[in-house]
Protein backbone atom coordinates (compact mmCIF):
# COMPACT_ATOMS: atom_id res chain seq x y z
CA UNK A 1 0.00 0.00 0.00
CA UNK A 2 0.93 3.64 -0.33
CA UNK A 3 3.47 4.55 2.31
CA UNK A 4 3.23 8.31 1.82
CA UNK A 5 6.30 10.48 1.58
CA UNK A 6 8.65 11.78 4.24
CA UNK A 7 7.11 15.24 3.78
CA UNK A 8 3.51 14.20 4.40
CA UNK A 9 2.35 14.53 8.00
CA UNK A 10 1.70 11.25 9.74
CA UNK A 11 -1.76 11.16 11.31
CA UNK A 12 -1.57 10.12 14.95
CA UNK A 13 -4.72 9.50 17.00
CA UNK A 14 -4.69 9.29 20.79
CA UNK A 15 -7.97 8.89 22.69
CA UNK A 16 -7.95 11.10 25.77
CA UNK A 17 -10.05 11.05 28.91
CA UNK A 18 -8.36 13.25 31.51
CA UNK A 19 -4.91 11.83 30.66
CA UNK A 20 -2.98 14.05 33.09
CA UNK A 21 0.71 14.75 32.73
CA UNK A 22 1.26 11.56 30.73
CA UNK A 23 0.04 13.30 27.58
CA UNK A 24 2.94 15.77 27.45
CA UNK A 25 5.40 12.87 27.60
CA UNK A 26 3.51 11.08 24.85
CA UNK A 27 3.86 14.03 22.47
CA UNK A 28 7.47 14.78 23.43
CA UNK A 29 8.68 11.21 22.86
CA UNK A 30 6.59 10.87 19.69
CA UNK A 31 8.70 13.64 18.14
CA UNK A 32 11.85 11.55 18.70
CA UNK A 33 10.22 8.43 17.24
CA UNK A 34 9.89 9.58 13.64
CA UNK A 35 11.42 11.97 11.13
CA UNK A 36 8.00 12.52 9.57
CA UNK A 37 6.02 15.70 10.29
CA UNK A 38 3.04 14.98 12.53
CA UNK A 39 -0.67 15.63 12.55
CA UNK A 40 -1.72 14.61 16.06
CA UNK A 41 -5.43 14.35 16.82
CA UNK A 42 -6.47 14.05 20.46
CA UNK A 43 -9.89 12.40 20.17
CA UNK A 44 -11.23 13.61 23.49
CA UNK A 45 -13.94 11.67 25.28
CA UNK A 46 -14.75 14.36 27.82
CA UNK A 47 -11.56 15.26 29.69
CA UNK A 48 -11.97 17.54 32.69
CA UNK A 49 -8.31 18.01 33.63
CA UNK A 50 -7.42 20.44 30.83
CA UNK A 51 -4.44 18.33 29.70
CA UNK A 52 -5.47 17.98 26.02
CA UNK A 53 -6.03 21.72 25.72
CA UNK A 54 -2.67 22.56 27.37
CA UNK A 55 -0.71 20.26 25.10
CA UNK A 56 -2.52 21.42 21.96
CA UNK A 57 -2.02 25.09 22.88
CA UNK A 58 1.76 24.63 22.88
CA UNK A 59 1.97 22.44 19.77
CA UNK A 60 0.79 23.64 16.35
CA UNK A 61 0.71 20.06 15.04
CA UNK A 62 -1.60 18.86 17.85
CA UNK A 63 -5.35 19.47 17.91
CA UNK A 64 -8.25 18.42 20.09
CA UNK A 65 -11.26 16.71 18.51
CA UNK A 66 -14.33 16.58 20.75
CA UNK A 67 -16.17 13.29 20.34
CA UNK A 68 -19.27 14.52 22.16
CA UNK A 69 -18.90 12.44 25.31
CA UNK A 70 -17.34 9.25 26.58
CA UNK A 71 -18.16 7.31 23.43
CA UNK A 72 -15.59 4.56 23.96
CA UNK A 73 -12.19 3.81 22.51
CA UNK A 74 -13.04 2.45 19.06
CA UNK A 75 -15.65 5.10 18.28
CA UNK A 76 -13.20 7.85 19.26
CA UNK A 77 -10.44 6.43 17.03
CA UNK A 78 -12.94 6.20 14.16
CA UNK A 79 -13.70 9.90 14.63
CA UNK A 80 -10.00 10.75 14.65
CA UNK A 81 -9.42 8.89 11.38
CA UNK A 82 -12.65 9.82 9.59
CA UNK A 83 -10.98 12.38 7.31
CA UNK A 84 -7.78 10.37 6.72
CA UNK A 85 -8.41 7.80 4.01
CA UNK A 86 -5.06 6.67 2.56
CA UNK A 87 -1.53 5.99 3.74
CA UNK A 88 -0.68 5.04 7.30
CA UNK A 89 -1.76 6.37 10.68
CA UNK A 90 -0.57 5.69 14.20
CA UNK A 91 -3.10 4.81 16.91
CA UNK A 92 -1.73 4.92 20.44
CA UNK A 93 -2.73 5.41 24.05
CA UNK A 94 -1.76 8.79 25.55
CA UNK A 95 0.28 7.08 28.29
CA UNK A 96 2.67 5.48 25.78
CA UNK A 97 6.31 6.59 25.64
CA UNK A 98 8.20 6.01 22.40
CA UNK A 99 11.81 4.94 22.16
CA UNK A 100 13.78 7.02 19.61
CA UNK A 101 13.08 5.90 16.05
CA UNK A 102 10.28 3.51 17.05
CA UNK A 103 7.69 4.84 14.61
CA UNK A 104 10.19 4.95 11.74
CA UNK A 105 10.95 1.28 12.49
CA UNK A 106 7.25 0.50 12.12
CA UNK A 107 7.04 2.41 8.84
CA UNK A 108 10.09 0.54 7.52
CA UNK A 109 8.48 -2.78 8.44
CA UNK A 110 5.28 -1.74 6.66
CA UNK A 111 7.32 -1.41 3.46
CA UNK A 112 8.57 -4.96 3.95
CA UNK A 113 5.06 -6.35 4.41
CA UNK A 114 2.82 -5.01 1.61
CA UNK A 115 -0.23 -6.92 2.89
CA UNK A 116 0.11 -5.61 6.43
CA UNK A 117 -2.95 -3.81 7.79
CA UNK A 118 -1.48 -3.22 11.25
CA UNK A 119 2.14 -3.08 12.40
CA UNK A 120 2.87 -3.10 16.12
CA UNK A 121 5.95 -2.54 18.33
CA UNK A 122 7.32 -4.36 21.32
CA UNK A 123 5.47 -2.96 24.33
CA UNK A 124 7.23 -2.83 27.66
CA UNK A 125 5.87 -1.94 31.07
CA UNK A 126 7.63 0.79 33.09
CA UNK A 127 9.54 -1.91 35.01
CA UNK A 128 10.87 -3.38 31.76
CA UNK A 129 8.60 -6.42 31.37
CA UNK A 130 7.79 -7.35 27.78
CA UNK A 131 4.03 -7.35 27.39
CA UNK A 132 2.64 -10.13 25.12
CA UNK A 133 1.08 -7.73 22.63
CA UNK A 134 1.10 -9.92 19.50
CA UNK A 135 -1.24 -12.86 20.09
CA UNK A 136 -3.24 -15.47 18.27
CA UNK A 137 -6.93 -14.83 17.84
CA UNK A 138 -8.78 -16.24 20.86
CA UNK A 139 -10.69 -19.41 20.16
CA UNK A 140 -13.02 -21.34 22.40
CA UNK A 141 -10.40 -23.73 23.81
CA UNK A 142 -7.54 -21.27 24.28
CA UNK A 143 -9.87 -18.49 25.45
CA UNK A 144 -11.55 -20.67 28.06
CA UNK A 145 -8.26 -22.09 29.33
CA UNK A 146 -6.68 -18.64 29.53
CA UNK A 147 -9.67 -17.06 31.29
CA UNK A 148 -10.26 -19.86 33.78
CA UNK A 149 -6.70 -20.92 34.57
CA UNK A 150 -4.42 -18.00 33.73
CA UNK A 151 -4.79 -16.25 37.08
CA UNK A 152 -3.91 -19.42 39.06
CA UNK A 153 -1.54 -21.16 36.63
CA UNK A 154 0.11 -18.51 34.42
CA UNK A 155 2.26 -21.07 32.59
CA UNK A 156 -0.71 -23.19 31.48
CA UNK A 157 -0.49 -24.34 27.85
CA UNK A 158 -3.65 -22.51 26.72
CA UNK A 159 -2.39 -19.12 27.90
CA UNK A 160 1.09 -19.78 26.47
CA UNK A 161 -0.38 -20.81 23.11
CA UNK A 162 -2.76 -17.84 22.95
CA UNK A 163 -0.10 -15.28 23.93
CA UNK A 164 2.72 -17.09 22.05
CA UNK A 165 4.96 -16.53 25.05
CA UNK A 166 7.34 -19.42 24.41
CA UNK A 167 8.65 -17.88 21.21
CA UNK A 168 11.70 -15.64 21.10
CA UNK A 169 10.71 -12.11 20.04
CA UNK A 170 11.07 -11.77 16.26
CA UNK A 171 9.40 -9.94 13.41
CA UNK A 172 6.40 -12.07 12.49
CA UNK A 173 2.70 -12.10 11.78
CA UNK A 174 0.16 -12.39 14.58
CA UNK A 175 -3.57 -12.94 14.92
CA UNK A 176 -3.97 -9.49 16.48
CA UNK A 177 -1.89 -6.66 17.91
CA UNK A 178 -2.54 -4.61 21.01
CA UNK A 179 -4.58 -1.50 20.27
CA UNK A 180 -2.52 0.46 22.78
CA UNK A 181 -0.07 1.22 19.95
CA UNK A 182 -0.04 0.24 16.30
CA UNK A 183 0.42 1.60 12.82
CA UNK A 184 -2.64 1.02 10.63
CA UNK A 185 -3.13 1.06 6.88
CA UNK A 186 -6.02 3.48 6.36
CA UNK A 187 -7.29 1.86 3.18
CA UNK A 188 -7.59 -1.46 4.99
CA UNK A 189 -9.05 0.16 8.11
CA UNK A 190 -11.83 1.94 6.26
CA UNK A 191 -12.54 -1.06 4.02
CA UNK A 192 -13.97 -2.90 7.05
CA UNK A 193 -15.64 0.13 8.61
CA UNK A 194 -12.95 0.78 11.22
CA UNK A 195 -13.45 -0.25 14.82
CA UNK A 196 -16.81 -1.68 15.85
CA UNK A 197 -18.26 1.05 18.13
CA UNK A 198 -20.30 -1.62 19.89
CA UNK A 199 -17.19 -2.34 21.94
CA UNK A 200 -16.87 0.44 24.49
CA UNK A 201 -13.44 -0.80 25.54
CA UNK A 202 -11.46 -4.07 25.27
CA UNK A 203 -11.56 -6.56 22.37
CA UNK A 204 -12.15 -3.85 19.76
CA UNK A 205 -8.61 -4.50 18.53
CA UNK A 206 -9.18 -8.27 18.42
CA UNK A 207 -12.41 -7.82 16.48
CA UNK A 208 -10.79 -5.41 14.00
CA UNK A 209 -7.90 -7.81 13.40
CA UNK A 210 -10.22 -10.72 12.72
CA UNK A 211 -12.33 -8.76 10.23
CA UNK A 212 -9.20 -7.57 8.43
CA UNK A 213 -7.76 -11.07 8.43
CA UNK A 214 -10.84 -12.42 6.70
CA UNK A 215 -9.98 -10.11 3.80
CA UNK A 216 -6.42 -11.34 3.57
CA UNK A 217 -4.70 -8.56 5.51
CA UNK A 218 -1.82 -9.30 7.87
CA UNK A 219 -0.83 -8.05 11.34
CA UNK A 220 2.91 -7.75 11.84
CA UNK A 221 4.81 -7.61 15.14
CA UNK A 222 8.06 -5.60 14.99
CA UNK A 223 10.10 -5.97 18.21
CA UNK A 224 12.84 -3.69 16.83
CA UNK A 225 10.41 -0.83 17.54
CA UNK A 226 9.95 -0.32 21.29
CA UNK A 227 7.45 1.67 23.33
CA UNK A 228 6.73 1.82 27.05
CA UNK A 229 3.12 1.70 28.16
CA UNK A 230 2.07 2.56 31.68
CA UNK A 231 -1.51 1.31 31.33
CA UNK A 232 -4.25 0.67 33.84
CA UNK A 233 -5.53 4.24 34.31
CA UNK A 234 -9.23 3.48 33.88
CA UNK A 235 -8.90 0.23 35.80
CA UNK A 236 -7.55 2.10 38.81
CA UNK A 237 -10.25 4.78 38.55
CA UNK A 238 -13.17 2.34 38.55
CA UNK A 239 -11.98 -1.26 38.80
CA UNK A 240 -15.40 -2.91 39.09
CA UNK A 241 -16.78 -1.08 36.08
CA UNK A 242 -13.73 -1.95 34.00
CA UNK A 243 -14.00 -5.61 34.98
CA UNK A 244 -17.63 -5.54 33.89
CA UNK A 245 -16.73 -3.90 30.57
CA UNK A 246 -13.86 -6.33 30.02
CA UNK A 247 -16.02 -9.40 30.52
CA UNK A 248 -18.92 -7.95 28.52
CA UNK A 249 -16.60 -7.27 25.59
CA UNK A 250 -15.15 -10.78 25.82
CA UNK A 251 -18.68 -12.20 25.67
CA UNK A 252 -19.59 -9.99 22.71
CA UNK A 253 -16.53 -11.16 20.79
CA UNK A 254 -16.73 -14.88 21.58
CA UNK A 255 -20.52 -15.14 21.23
CA UNK A 256 -20.28 -13.32 17.91
CA UNK A 257 -18.21 -16.19 16.56
CA UNK A 258 -21.17 -18.53 17.18
CA UNK A 259 -24.21 -16.58 15.95
CA UNK A 260 -26.60 -19.32 14.81
CA UNK A 261 -29.59 -20.77 16.64
CA UNK A 262 -27.84 -24.09 17.11
CA UNK A 263 -25.13 -22.25 19.06
CA UNK A 264 -27.56 -20.91 21.68
CA UNK A 265 -26.49 -23.41 24.39
CA UNK A 266 -22.84 -22.49 23.80
CA UNK A 267 -23.60 -18.77 24.03
CA UNK A 268 -25.46 -19.44 27.27
CA UNK A 269 -22.49 -21.32 28.66
CA UNK A 270 -20.16 -18.47 27.69
CA UNK A 271 -22.46 -15.95 29.36
CA UNK A 272 -22.60 -18.00 32.56
CA UNK A 273 -18.87 -18.68 32.65
CA UNK A 274 -17.77 -15.12 31.97
CA UNK A 275 -20.43 -13.75 34.31
CA UNK A 276 -19.17 -15.97 37.12
CA UNK A 277 -15.58 -14.98 36.49
CA UNK A 278 -16.56 -11.32 36.52
CA UNK A 279 -18.21 -11.67 39.94
CA UNK A 280 -15.17 -13.46 41.32
CA UNK A 281 -12.91 -10.71 39.94
CA UNK A 282 -14.81 -8.14 42.01
CA UNK A 283 -13.58 -9.74 45.23
CA UNK A 284 -10.29 -11.29 44.10
CA UNK A 285 -7.52 -9.02 42.92
CA UNK A 286 -5.60 -12.06 41.74
CA UNK A 287 -8.37 -13.12 39.38
CA UNK A 288 -8.86 -9.53 38.22
CA UNK A 289 -5.14 -9.17 37.41
CA UNK A 290 -5.11 -12.27 35.19
CA UNK A 291 -2.07 -14.24 34.08
CA UNK A 292 1.42 -12.85 34.61
CA UNK A 293 3.78 -12.64 31.67
CA UNK A 294 5.95 -15.67 31.02
CA UNK A 295 7.87 -14.73 27.86
CA UNK A 296 11.21 -13.94 29.51
CA UNK A 297 12.69 -15.21 32.71
CA UNK A 298 13.17 -11.67 34.00
CA UNK A 299 9.84 -10.36 32.72
CA UNK A 300 7.60 -10.59 35.75
CA UNK A 301 4.97 -8.05 34.77
CA UNK A 302 1.40 -7.08 35.44
CA UNK A 303 -1.56 -9.21 34.54
CA UNK A 304 -3.99 -8.70 31.67
CA UNK A 305 -6.40 -6.79 33.86
CA UNK A 306 -3.78 -4.11 34.50
CA UNK A 307 -2.30 -3.65 31.05
CA UNK A 308 -5.19 -4.10 28.64
CA UNK A 309 -5.58 -2.75 25.16
CA UNK A 310 -6.93 0.69 24.37
CA UNK A 311 -7.53 3.66 26.62
CA UNK A 312 -7.64 2.15 30.09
Amino acid sequence: MDQGTAREPLRVVAVTYSPGEALAGFVATLRTATSRPLDVVLADNGSTDGAPERVAAGSPDVRVLRTGGNVGYGAAVNAGLADARTGWALVANPDVRFEPGAVDELLAAARRWPRAATVGPAIRTPDGALYPSARDLPRLSTGAGHALLGWAWPANPWTARYRREREAPRERTAGWLSGSCFLVDLTAFHSVGGFDPGYFMYFEDVDLAERLGRRGWLHVYVPAAVVVHEGGHATRRDPHRMQRVHHTSALRYLAGRYPHRRHAPLRGALRAGLGGRMLVSYVSGRVAAGARFQRQADSVGRGDGEVPCGTR
